[in-house]
């Protein structure tokens, strides 16, 4: 006897032809549309060497030593010693990748970006761009770290162009945004665009096909995003270590097979993907390099350099400071300083940007003066400069520099925007005697628009390299630099570091 459920069960005929039809279709599923995310991960794969015309290897070199010369001399930190115990205390001992300044430490390769990052980024030394970002701490350490790892040392001009791939990304992303033009309030930018950027170049560097590019980005999309409210902090440079690391990451786990969005950059109703950082979001595709009139952004938007380590604000009212100091004792360095100027000056007026992070009266720290108007304008007022010695805690506590600080006042013209092409830094300084003096800044010294020469870049360079390696590799350093990319395997740049 049959049960009341065999006696209802109906045999499913499947057909040999039925297969193949099911087949047909599988095989003949369309490929998503091109979208902004596939065009991306296109110009990832696509880009070559010969696109790299003269301006952008010029340009391009002269960040990637800056930026090794800033690592260099934050790897003196405190901030860099606690990240660096951390790593060794913490992970596996793993003999792959160098640690900047550290003659026989290395780490695995994604530890060794982090921790060179961190020192990139630890006194706030490193470039900075339009709209507002760190683009080259993002990107150098990984690729560093990455090359280290490959058996095959790829050549010098493979590395500048996956450098140059990194911040082309950075670039284009910054630009999805009219937010973005601005100094930010939200999340810390090289969290956000520095982590695809440096997942980007080091797709590049891997050679990964396009498909794999994107997923590349839309993993580090994953992985992005620190909020403002730690700037100023120690943990600030976290920012920038993790975002060259988990860029690398990112680049491993797409080249292993790991999947994400396809459409991680486009704006997807209903969907947040990497619009989510932004409070507006106008997507672009990126074109084919060989595209007529296609060109990278570093060829018309140039870098800026840092002359001390603080806040890119900083540098306006540093500027307009040391013009008044100049105007009350002369050059810096030459006859009286320090309480010359405390003793003539009644009251001083910052004229500057509304930005809440970079208005500290008092900073605490090294890390709040260095994104202080108040502080780097009296240590330009008392001293004609800031330097790196500006921010010890013997000069923070001096009491010059602290009668100055509570002389201060600052008002926000609504001319002054806060936007680095945009602002300016105004100081206006009343004496005892009632008389008073200005100065302003529209444009500091290694803005963009007015850039450092390539002898002002040596010399910041070998200042900061000097700091931790003997003369013969800083050197070697600038040696291999300045040809890189006509080098065969980048064997002579890595060996240069430590």
């Amino acid at each position: 006897m049959l049960s009341k459920a065999q006696k209802s069960f109906r045999p499913v005929s499947i057909t040999l032809r039925g297969l193949h039809q099911a087949a047909r279709k599988v095989v003949e599923r369309p490929e998503p549309e091109d979208n902004v995310t596939d065009s991306f991960g296109r110009f990832i794969q696509g880009v070559q060497s010969h696109h790299l015309t003269p301006t952008l290897l010029h340009r391009s070199k002269r960040m990637v030593l800056d930026s090794l010369g800033v690592g260099l001399l934050g790897s003196t930190t405190h901030v860099f010693q606690l990240v660096l115990q951390h790593c060794q205390h913490m992970y596996a001992p793993a003999d792959i990748s160098s640690v900047y300044g550290r003659r026989g430490t290395k780490l695995s390769p994604t530890l060794a970006a982090f921790v060179n990052g961190v020192a990139t980024h630890s006194m706030d030394f490193d470039d900075t761009w339009h709209p507002a970002t760190h683009p080259s701490g993002a990107v150098l350490p990984a690729l560093l770290a990455l090359s280290d790892m490959l058996p095959s040392k790829p050549s010098g001009l493979d590395f500048l162009l996956a450098f140059n791939v990194g911040i082309e990304v950075q670039g284009r992303l910054m630009r999805f945004s009219n937010q973005a033009q601005n100094i930010p309030k939200r999340f810390h930018p090289p969290s956000v665009v520095g982590t695809l950027g440096s997942a980007a170049a080091c797709a590049r560097l891997l050679c990964l096909d396009h498909a794999q590019c994107s997923h590349a980005l839309a993993i580090a999309a994953s992985l992005s995003g620190a909020p403002m409210a730690n700037a100023a902090t120690q943990s600030k440079p976290l920012h920038i270590g993790n975002a060259a690391r988990l860029g690398l990451e990112a680049a491993l786990l797409a080249s292993k097979g790991l999947e994400a969005s396809r459409t991680i950059l486009d704006d997807t109703t209903g969907v947040a993907g990497f619009s989510a950082f932004y409070e507006d979001y106008a997507v672009q595709p990126l074109t084919s390099p060989d595209e007529e009139g296609s060109r990278f952004l570093l060829e018309d938007q140039d870098m800026a350099f840092k002359r001390f380590p603080a806040h890119l604000g900083m540098h306006w009212v540093a500027d307009a400071a040391a013009a008044i100091h100049k105007l009350l004792l002369g050059e810096p360095g030459v006859g009286s300083q320090g309480s010359g100027v405390v003793g003539q000056v009644q009251d001083i007026l910052l004229r500057v940007p509304r930005s809440k992070y970079i208005n500290r009266p008092f900073p605490e720290s090294e890390h709040e003066a260095r994104h202080s108007f108040q502080f780097n304008a009296c240590s330009a007022l008392l001293h004609g400069e800031v330097t790196v010695d500006s921010f010890s805690q013997e000069a923070m506590r001096h009491p010059d520099l602290l009668t100055l600080l509570g002389r201060v006042h600052v008002e926000h013209p609504n001319d002054n925007p806060a936007n680095f092409d945009r602002m300016y830094g105004e100081v206006q300084v009343t004496l005892v005697g009632g008389d008073v003096l200005k100065g302003r800044c529209d444009t500091f010294y290694g803005h963009w628009r007015n850039p450092l020469t390539n002898e002002s870049l040596l010399k910041k360079f070998c200042s900061n390299a000097g700091a931790v390696l003997p003369w013969e590799k800083v050197e070697g350093l600038i040696e291999a630099v300045d040809g890189l990319e006509t080098l065969g395997d980048c064997s002579s740049l890595l060996a240069q570091l430590q």
